[in-house]
């Protein structure tokens, strides 16, 4: 028995060990979106709502943002699915508004708003699957016209008796 490495065959070795190459799929989505320019973000701190004492009325650590979805740089298939998004945080006009109260610094909830139209915009990113209307089995349509035909026969027994 030779080896690879005695005969100096080593490259047809490793071809047969090999798994299969496989070929990638056309791109049908934007899955490596970079996030969203913050020139094109309008963000304004507020007062947070809720109980915290004396230091909410006085900090304003709470986070608005606007994102005009319309202005941005967005492709624009992806500003058709986020026009057509039925989202309470999405505006008539076309602006996404997002609130953001978690933290108690002004800094983690501009990053936490962010994050949050981040997700928004990469949930719309990826298309959806168009769906294959399923068949029914061949046994199940046999079955179902089984079920019929004896429905029908009870139904015909219920007649007046013919003599």
């Amino acid at each position: 028995m030779t080896d690879a490495s005695d005969t100096g065959d080593k490259d047809s070795v490793d071809a047969a060990i090999a798994p299969p190459v496989r070929v990638a799929a056309p791109a049908r989505s934007f899955h490596n979106l970079p996030p969203v320019p913050e020139n094109e973000v309008e963000i304004s701190a507020i007062r947070a709502q809720g109980a915290g004492g004396q230091n909410v009325n006085k900090v304003s650590s709470a986070v608005h943002l606007r994102f005009a979805i319309a202005a941005s740089s967005l492709p624009a298939q992806i500003k058709e699915r986020l026009f057509a998004l039925s989202d309470q945080r999405i505006t008539k006009d076309g602006v996404i508004v997002i609130k953001s109260q978690v933290h108690r610094s002004q800094e983690k909830n501009r990053a936490d708003a962010l994050q949050k139209l981040n997700a928004i915009i990469a949930g719309v990113a990826l298309a959806p699957k168009a769906r294959r209307p399923t068949r029914p089995t061949r046994s199940s349509q046999t079955k179902r016209m089984d079920g019929k035909t004896q429905r029908g026969q009870v139904k015909t027994m219920r007649g007046k008796v013919k003599i």
